[in-house]
């Protein structure tokens, strides 16, 4: 899952980032608005947590934008101000949650967890799709009641095509998802066949049904007959 980060502080940055990322979270990071607009307007995120205090200007500026751009992003906010009209002004503005520093970092990963099982999930640590079971705490995958031996890259591929069943993803929007700006500074998204090889092999040899379709010139979608 890709997380965006939009916090001044260095310090406070790079612990989120680290933390996020050793729990499995592609986070990318912007520590102004300028950064951010850019962030907001070329990508999309499963999470976004932002901080209030930047140093051009104020973090509500970036929930006007996202509404703006029709995103639909979860996000969090994080800042040092508590007091109540902060927090409704926030929420009034689209933001899903409100996190006062100085917090926990398991904290901060609980709420990441928790808002995007609500947006994406109904809720559920559990994701089923009829013999395919995902438990999103433990990152384990299951066919058929039988554990499938399954890399977190992949789990997270397989998510993103159960979270946008019988939509089409380009090649484009799959490399972004699973390796953030990044994909960028890729020659080609070849990655992204082989990702999908593999998953579709692992998903056939538990005796799966074959749910990821390649649409021709477009991309693949997950397609629920």
């Amino acid at each position: 899952m890709k997380i965006l980060l939009i916090e001044d502080e260095n310090s406070i940055a790079n612990n989120i980032q680290n933390y996020l990322k050793s729990n499995g979270y592609i986070c990318e990071y912007a520590k102004n608005l300028k950064s951010a607009f850019v962030k907001i307007t070329d990508y999309n995120y499963d999470c976004i947590v932002l901080d209030l205090s930047l140093p051009d200007g104020n973090g509500f500026e970036i929930l006007k934008e996202l509404k703006k751009l029709n995103k639909t992003e979860g996000i969090i906010i994080i800042s040092a101000i508590e007091n109540l009209e902060t927090r409704i002004e926030g929420l009034q503005l689209g933001a899903d949650d409100f996190l006062t520093k100085p917090f926990h970092l398991s904290e901060l990963l609980v709420r990441i967890q928790a808002l995007v099982r609500r947006k994406n999930f109904n809720g559920s640590n559990l994701v089923n799709f009829n013999e395919i079971e995902i438990d999103l705490l433990a990152k384990t995958v299951k066919i058929n009641n039988q554990k499938l031996d399954i890399t977190k890259k992949e789990i997270d591929l397989l998510l993103y095509l159960i979270g946008n069943v019988n939509k089409v993803l380009s090649k484009s929007e799959i490399a972004e998802h699973l390796s953030g700006d990044m994909a960028d500074m890729l020659d080609n998204h070849d990655f992204v066949y082989a990702h999908i090889k593999n998953l579709k092999k692992k998903l056939s040899d538990s005796g799966s049904s074959d749910y990821i379709k390649s649409v021709y010139g477009m991309g693949y979608k997950w397609q629920n007959d």
